[in-house]
């Protein structure tokens, strides 16, 4: 087997485990959507073209309570925020690949795909541009088809999913199991306690527009964290 063959098969291998959560997921939203008027075409146009369950998620519940256009487009930039940092934390070890390559990783770069990605590439730095291509489309394969097939079986079975299933926890759970091992530092508890916070304190804001003013508000304390600490450090040379 080729190395770039081998580092595709590991990045399989290591988002396998999300399909128990991706699976819930993407059936309950389209449960979520058909219930609120999509049919099966628009369903599936929305996951393919969007294909982020939680800005879906939030597009959706705004779109049930007819709130503005902007005000939906706003919501889901701020809820999706956070693979802008997962592009910079991925840019020191796939910046360098073509650009119609890094366009199609900037489509399937979401939680899983990153999370398997940065804890390989942390582990094996020396790795090549080539295997680490790899390894990132390996972990799409088994999260981008299930996910996109699932969202339709939800859309299909609509409401014939009696409610006391529940299968909402896979939402709380799926974000839990990927960003608790992340806060390394001050700045990201900051930012996650913050965020936390304010969007519960303006949880009766309209449209979920306290969502908006969380993650401002996150990333500024987080930001001002990490200054404070650079400052103590050098301080204490």
């Amino acid at each position: 087997m080729t190395p770039r063959r081998s580092a595709l098969l590991r990045g399989c291998l290591a988002s396998a485990p999300f399909v128990i959560v991706v699976v819930p997921f993407a059936v309950l939203f389209g449960v979520v959507a058909t219930e609120a008027g999509l049919d099966l075409l628009q369903v599936l146009l929305f996951s393919v073209s969007v294909f982020a369950g939680a800005s879906q998620f939030a597009a959706l519940q705004l779109m049930q309570d007819q709130a503005p256009v902007v005000i939906i487009l706003a919501t889901s930039l701020a809820v999706n925020m956070r693979m802008l940092m997962y592009s910079v934390a991925m840019a020191p070890h796939l910046g360098q690949a073509p650009l119609g390559t890094r366009a199609l990783m900037a489509y399937f770069l979401v939680d899983q795909s990153f999370a398997a990605s940065q804890v390989e590439f942390e582990a094996r730095p020396e790795l090549p541009l080539a295997e680490k291509v790899a390894f990132f489309f390996g972990t799409v394969i088994p999260i981008a088809p299930l996910w996109f097939v699932s969202t339709m079986v939800g859309a299909m079975l609509g409401q014939a999913i009696p409610p006391d299933y529940a299968i909402d926890f896979a939402v709380p759970i799926t974000f839990l199991a990927i960003t608790a091992p992340m806060l390394r530092s001050i700045p990201h508890i900051v930012a996650a306690g913050v965020s936390i916070l304010v969007t519960l304190l303006l949880a009766g804001f309209p449209y979920g527009t306290g969502l908006l003013v969380a993650a401002v508000l996150a990333m500024a304390c987080g930001a001002f964290a990490e200054v404070l600490l650079e400052r103590r450090r050098s301080n204490g040379r």
